[in-house]
């Protein structure tokens, strides 16, 4: 079984700054990081990290290093294209002295992806596989059509949040992944439950992976339902959790896992992840999370 994610690809270039620059200045900043990053790249690092068998499917501009530090993390790059128009997907990103950013995003190659070239990728997927997907590429509803066309189930995490093309792929999915104000948005609720309660009603067979920050995460479908506490750690970053989270879950899942180990497991990488600087550097291998695991209660 293996889990095909039409993902981006992003290089985050991270500026340390005073204050956020103003119109007409020039700043200097203090120091500079440069990251491998998006929604895509860390939730494959992520899944392929929990042992999955992991095919990005993405694109970057030609002669891009990224699909090979991909490959390094254990992610099947197969499926990602080089693309002669378009850069690489990238973040321009101001930290100033509070801890505050400020972001400037190019998509680029992440939403030129080409309909001939997913298709080529899924061709020998089956039903025993999943297509993950999150809202930063383009081709989503499409690609999710011809999922489901040969079996698929079909996973999305629309961050960022889009409702109307959230509300029209429900019918085409078999999980849906929100936090909990995306969930409220998304049903015009004012409570999780009252949310949860609705999106049933939309979607009778869908299954839904609700995080829930400090508060944990729940799982339902039907009359089940699931929830994990989050692991108390000491945060120092949260920029991947949310990833980390799902890409375990995932892995999990598509393993046989039952649902309650998978959240725990999920639950238990994304802590780890907390505690680390960066996004992609701070998903933990199996063995971490055992080894975690294994000293909580």
């Amino acid at each position: 079984m293996s889990i095909y994610n039409l993902g981006s690809i992003n290089w985050d270039h991270c500026y340390r700054v005073s204050h956020f620059v103003r119109p007409g200045e020039t700043l200097m900043s203090s120091s500079y990081q440069l990251h491998l990053g998006g929604k895509g790249a860390n939730q494959s690092v992520a899944a392929a990290k929990a042992g999955a068998s992991i095919v990005h499917i993405g694109s970057v501009g030609l002669n891009d290093s990224a699909p090979a530090k991909l490959r390094e993390l254990g992610v099947d790059i197969s499926g990602i294209s080089g693309h002669q128009q378009e850069a690489t997907g990238h973040a321009l990103i101001q930290i100033d002295d509070q801890g505050e950013n400020a972001i400037i995003l190019h998509a680029g190659a992440n939403r030129a992806q080409q309909m001939q070239w997913v298709a080529a990728q899924l061709q020998i997927a089956g039903p025993q596989d999943w297509l993950l997907m999150q809202n930063e590429t383009n081709l989503i509803v499409e690609s999710a059509e011809l999922a489901k066309q040969k079996g698929m189930r079909v996973a999305f995490n629309p961050a960022p949040m889009d409702r109307e093309l959230t509300l029209r792929l429900l019918d085409k999915l078999d999980l849906l992944i929100v936090n909990q104000i995306e969930a409220q948005d998304l049903t015009g609720t004012d409570d999780l439950d009252a949310a949860i309660a609705q999106m049933q009603r939309m979607a009778p067979n869908l299954a839904l992976l609700i995080t829930l920050g400090s508060a944990g995460a729940c799982h339902c479908q039907g009359s089940q339902r699931h929830q994990v506490k989050a692991f108390k750690v000491d945060a120092v970053d949260t920029t991947a959790a949310g990833d980390t989270f799902i890409g375990y879950f995932l892995a999990n899942i598509s393993a046989g896992q039952p649902v309650a180990e998978a959240l725990r497991q999920a639950s238990a990488a994304a802590a780890i992840a907390v505690t680390r600087a960066g996004a992609i550097p701070s998903i933990p291998v199996q063995q971490e999370v055992a080894d975690f695991l294994a000293t909580q209660s």
